[in-house]
């Protein structure tokens, strides 16, 4: 049966075949596996229904464990069971993994391998996680590309029916998983054919019933569990022959020739690879190209490596090989060699092949790329006349020594390829458009197809680039492109960060969106980058995108714009057609957001097309100087500029990969200097605000509600005044005589969002705050800086106190300058607290959107005040946040319990002013805003004190050693709403019931952000996300209720930009109660797809509450034991339509367009809940009263 060709990623690979097999699969959002559910979940939306002739039932657990678990049960009842998973996620899966295989239930865990985290989190591909699980008696079956994993992914589900024994079908994470090729589909038909229906019989009547009923499971004793555990081996040679038959197969049906382990290369070689996994492509277009200039190699893909079969190892060694090297995709610290290492040199034990000398390496830990040159190093190790046995690849060890250098570096590339290079901005659509791209040219022409996307750690706003290929023969290159036929910059500001021009080939194709015409070329254009153009003979071409962008109502999605320029200047296919395919693909991406959405864009092909204006490369740039600077870093602490030139500088500029091991021997813990994040200017913005003084009332709500800290007010004296930078605007400070008023932009760190301008109430109508092209503003950079050197002013911080939304805008923010979305909903909150508690803080962050923006490498946000002090951060895990928090605080509480009766030895000293500070520390131990000064008194007077009782001088001593847990400390535990309210609820909820003084804050965005907008149990009914494609049928939990029952939680909702007051002052009491306390934050995210964009999160938050649809509360405990009433109700009766509210974002809309009738019942439903929920929060009210005020 011949097979359809379409263009999809290995997720969509594995999503496609695995959902024929499937009848149940139980899901949890993590990345990069989260797409193969999300695609099941949309077909089962869609009706699609699998060889059983359903729809598969869909159940999205709490987390990974608990998905584990309902695989488990759900298999044990007798359903075909699937599930979709990675990294961390696999792991949790593990306990339910034995219990899986030791009950022989036949069912498939399709994994995109991803790395588990260690001294950082990292989330991209390698193979420690399905390594891990080698010992939990799942068959791991591998594949290495798209194709694979639709063919193999097959066997995996027909095999473990066959012999009962479950699948782990793994594929690289991000480098397989998201890798766009154009393969070959099954036909459900086809699939059915090969089905082994009497083993679907055999299993449902295996499985448990009350009709016929049996335990399993038992406890078992030391009797018999050994033995019964050996009764299994049958089973496992069974796994082999049924994996081969199905291979055999599959071969048969389709021409393949896929096996346990397969050669590839000459039947001569010499020289011999073992790898599996993406890589294996590399290795075989790098022999490919060897053999083509005499050598001898090839390369052993390792499919089946569980259970490993040597019978079938042995098969596929060439006779001739005399030296073997075997890459593994992971690192096992204090082992003699990695795993796949360790199988193949066992395996080779007591055959012909026992005396061939193997050597281990270890490659593409992290998703770091492996190149052609790279696997030419490991085969020129071979040949070397001391080879290393152990090894890496693609990086410099200059500590241990291992690596192996670079000594080739050709152009491995089938001809005829065409090789296009893209350097976009997240959430300018350019990724998006890339995608179309490929999908154009692979679903309309006879040419092959390969697209790729690199990422760095910021949120929407980091750089983002693309790799696509295009050929007349099958694309092997599982690597970063770096000799391109064509390259694009979608970003003026990219010119002097970025070595993009150096990837092309000699006579390709650069764009440049830029509004720059010939001079300023000449003027802007580093130096390298025009020499390199006229020396290459490059052909340059600019387009102004963002201008046309602005003038079609595109905003800055220029995506579209620079696509159809793309193809109007590569020729891959006829211009006119192209035109027509990508209106095409507009109409079909589009269509959900509306026709005059569909209609821009249109317009933006056609001048896309039309617009790209070719540049006449003049002589003398062929021997243009260099301009780059020297660069300078601007800090007196030697750790930060030390940090900056040798990690942050380089790695910013995508130049990470050069950097050798040494750089981070005193990083290999993990740690990194807070504040680095100040010294990126990234300069992303396309406009900036513009500060007009005599609109200003100073307020200070745009600094109070800035996501990333750009705008901030400053105080000025006379003298600062008269030497402030020339220009700087500034008008009388109001309330405080003789002190200027001055608000600053940092327009290199801005990112444009324009949410300070939003709020802005101006004067008489008229803004104070404008928004104006970067451009024009960089040279308020020197004003923004001048004032961050000014000393803070006691007597405006004593006029403006920070319980004032005014005075606390002008506490310095500790979190500035974020990877944050523009127009972020979460770091408004975050910042604040920083502003309020910073300089005292400990903060233990749930992975998610706040630990990226948070503490994503290289920068690092969260930075120190001019004493040095700020938020001691750290991520443990996604499920255990709240109980990491409370280590910290349980480490904290027992050290200064320590001091405490150190410092009661020291109450009773002889000295009076020691006993005194002693006396006035304890009283206040516990107060965090008298405690500091409390402290920095006591360790002034123990030092400067001589003491002659031993047991004092001990005690002293003691408390000085210690000195840095003297004063009180604030525990924050940080955490977005999928992890308070679903994966981590169990650890939170423990936390609370603690009674300790923690205080947690949850960012509520209603959806998993970080991971792409999947449904949580905060996800009202009727909304639309990844995991609810056809809206969310239950209602959200109610978190905040649930803490409330304790009684002696502080319990609050905010929604800042609904009431600024009320969420200042709900921070400032939480964090001065002496127990638990969980803010829950409602934070609008790029994910809710709001009309009018994030700049308006502010306003989307007032419009929230007063349509009822969120609601601002306050529980505090300390009030009913002060006779009054613990709950406050801060929100007032909704008063707009809730209906209207929830039109104005996508997440909601797009369900009226596709599910129209769905969608009228369930906003119906949702809006009788916000109703129910508010009448709720009156009677709690009453509830609550002291007993008087109810009667």
């Amino acid at each position: 049966m011949a097979r359809k060709t379409k263009t999809m990623d290995g997720n969509s690979a594995a999503a496609h075949v695995s959902y024929a097999f499937t009848e149940v699969a139980a899901i949890y959002p993590i990345t990069p596996s989260s797409n193969m559910a999300e695609a099941t979940d949309k077909m089962a939306a869609d009706g699609v229904k699998n060889l059983f002739g359903q729809p598969v039932k869909v159940a999205e657990m709490q987390s990974e464990a608990g998905a584990a678990g309902a695989v488990h049960g759900s298999l044990a009842a007798g359903a075909l069971t699937t599930t979709y998973t990675a990294s961390q996620g696999l792991l949790l899966m593990i306990p339910n993994m034995y219990k899986i295989a030791g009950e022989l239930l036949p069912s498939v865990i399709n994994v995109s391998a991803r790395c588990v985290s260690s001294h950082a989190l990292n989330i991209f591909g390698d193979h420690s996680d399905i390594y891990a699980c080698r010992q939990t008696g799942y068959a791991m079956l591998c594949s290495n590309s798209a194709q694979e994993v639709m063919d193999l992914g097959a066997v995996a589900h027909l095999a473990t029916l066959k012999c009962r024994v479950p699948f782990l079908h793994f594929f690289d994470g991000f480098r397989t998983s998201h890798e766009i090729q154009k393969i070959q589909v099954w036909d459900y038909a086809e699939l059915a054919e090969m089905m082994d229906w009497d083993a679907v019989n055999a299993f449902r009547r295996h499985a448990l019933n009350p009709e016929h009923p049996v335990l399993r499971g038992s406890a078992q004793n030391p009797d018999i569990f050994f033995q019964a555990r050996e009764a299994c081996n049958p089973y496992y040679d069974k796994a082999v022959e049924a994996t081969v038959a199905y291979m055999d197969e599959v071969n048969r049906r389709i021409g393949t020739d896929y096996k346990p382990f397969n050669y590839y290369g000459a039947p001569d070689a010499e020289k011999v690879i073992v790898a599996m996994g993406s890589v294996c492509e590399t290795i075989e277009e790098t022999v490919d190209y060897l053999n083509a200039n005499g050598e001898k190699t090839g390369v052993v893909k390792v499919h089946l490596y569980r259970p490993f079969s040597v019978k079938h190892l042995l098969e596929v060694i060439p006779e001739t090989v005399k030296v073997i090297s075997v890459l593994d995709r992971t690192k096992e610290p204090g082992s003699l060699g990695e795993p796949l290492y360790l199988d193949v040199v066992a395996a080779l034990r007591d055959t012909k092949f026992e005396n061939v000398p193997v050597y281990g390496g270890r490659y593409g830990l992290g998703s770091k790329d492996t190149t052609p040159a790279h696997i030419i190093s490991v085969f020129r190790n071979m040949d070397a006349a001391e080879p290393k046995k152990r090894f890496t690849i693609a990086i410099e060890d200059d500590v241990t020594h291992l690596s192996l250098p670079v000594t080739e570096n050709p152009n491995t590339t089938p001809e005829g390829t065409h090789s296009c290079k893209f350097w976009g901005l997240g959430s300018d659509g350019t990724v998006g458009a890339n995608k179309n791209s490929i999908k154009i040219i692979g679903d309309n022409t006879d040419m092959y197809a390969q697209g790729y996307f690199a990422y760095d750690s910021k949120k929407s706003g980091g750089v983002t680039i693309s790799h696509l290929r295009f050929g007349k023969t099958p694309i092997k290159s599982t690597y970063l492109i770096n000799k391109a036929d064509f390259v694009a910059c979608h970003n003026p500001s990219y010119v002097n960060k970025y070595h993009m021009v150096e990837d092309l080939k000699e006579g390709g194709t650069f764009l440049l969106n830029c509004s720059w015409d010939a001079a300023e070329l000449d003027e802007k254009l580093p130096g390298s980058m025009k020499r390199y153009i006229a020396q290459n003979n490059i052909k340059f071409y600019t387009i102004d995108a963002t201008h046309i962008a602005k003038e079609i109502g595109l905003g800055g999605r220029v995506n579209t714009i620079l696509q159809a320029a793309f193809f109007g200047l590569s020729a891959i296919i006829p211009a006119d057609k192209a035109v027509e395919l990508m209106k095409d693909a507009a109409t079909r991406s589009y269509s959900k957001k509306g026709e005059k959405i569909v209609a821009m864009n249109h317009q933006a092909i056609e001048a896309g097309v039309a617009g790209a204006k070719k540049v006449d490369v003049p002589a003398e740039w062929a021997n243009a100087a260099d301009t780059e600077e020297e660069l300078v870093v601007n800090s007196n602490r030697p750790e930060m500029v030390k940090f900056v030139k040798d990690i942050l500088d380089p790695t910013s500029r995508q130049l990470g990969d050069t950097l050798p091991v040494s750089t981070f021997s005193d990083a290999a813990d993990g740690t990194f200097p807070q504040g680095s994040a100040a010294f990126e200017k990234r300069g992303i913005a396309v406009d900036v605000p513009t500060w007009v003084p005599e609109n200003c009332i100073q307020c200070n709500f745009c600094s109070y509600v800035c996501p990333h800290a750009v705008i901030r007010p400053v105080a000025l004296t006379e003298e600062e005044a008269k030497n402030a930078p020339e220009g700087m605007k500034m008008k009388p400070m109001t309330g405080v005589p003789g002190m200027m008023f001055a608000m600053t932009v940092s327009a290199m760190d801005c990112t444009g969002c324009g949410s300070c301008a939003n709020v802005c109430p101006g004067m008489k109508g008229n803004k104070a705050l404008v928004m104006n092209p970067l451009e024009t503003q960089v040279g308020e950079q020197e004003k923004f800086n001048y004032g961050q050197t000014l000393d803070s002013k006691p007597e405006v911080t004593e006029k403006f106190t920070a319980a004032t939304v005014k005075g606390s805008q002008f506490r310095t923010p500790l979190l500035e300058f974020s990877g944050a979305c523009a127009g972020c909903g979460e770091t408004p909150y975050a910042k604040l607290v920083t502003q309020l508690f910073g300089d005292r803080m400990y903060i233990a962050n749930a992975t998610g959107c706040s630990s990226i923006w948070g503490g994503s490498a290289p920068s690092t946000p969260y930075t120190v005040n001019k004493e040095g002090h700020g938020p001691a951060w750290s991520n443990s895990l996604f499920e255990d946040n709240a109980e990491f928090g409370y280590g910290m605080f349980l480490a904290q509480k027992q050290i200064r319990t320590r001091l405490a009766e150190k410092a009661a030895v020291l109450a009773e000293c002889t000295h009076e002013d020691v006993a005194a500070a002693a006396k006035k520390w304890l009283e206040t131990m516990n107060d965090g805003d008298t405690n500091k000064a409390a402290s920095e008194e006591f360790k002034a007077v123990l030092a400067a004190t001589t003491f002659e009782k031993d047991c004092c001088k001990a005690a002293a001593e003691e408390i000085l050693t210690d000195a840095d847990y003297l004063a009180k400390k604030s525990q924050w535990i940080f955490g977005g709403d999928g992890w308070a309210y679903d994966i981590g609820f169990g650890g939170l909820d423990h936390v609370i019931a603690q009674n300790e003084d923690v205080n947690i804050l949850v960012f509520d965005t209603e959806v998993y952000s970080n991971t792409g907008g999947q449904a949580s149990k905060s996800t009202p009914t009727g909304a639309v996300a990844q995991f609810a494609a056809s809206g969310k049928v239950v209602k959200k939990k109610d978190l905040a209720q649930i803490a409330m029952s304790y009684g002696y939680v502080y319990v609050a909702q905010v929604a800042m930009g609904a009431d600024y007051n009320q969420c200042l002052k709900a921070f400032r009491e939480a964090e001065s109660y002496h127990g638990p306390s969980i803010i829950i934050a409602y934070a609008p995210c790029i994910n809710h797809g709001i009309k009018g964009g994030m700049g308006i999160s502010m306003t989307e938050e007032k419009a929230a509450v007063a349509a009822g649809y969120w609601h601002n509360f306050r529980f505090d405990p300390r009030k009913t034991a002060a006779g009054e009433n613990p709950f406050s109700l801060d929100s007032k009766a909704p008063s707009t339509s809730y209906r209207d509210f929830i039109l104005n974002e996508v997440r909601y809309n797009s369900l009226l367009r596709a599910f129209p009738d769905r969608a009228e019942t369930l906003f119906d439903k949702a809006e009788e809940a916000a109703v129910e929920k508010y009448d709720h929060l009156l009677r709690l009210k009453d509830l609550y009263a002291p007993a008087k005020d109810a009667e």
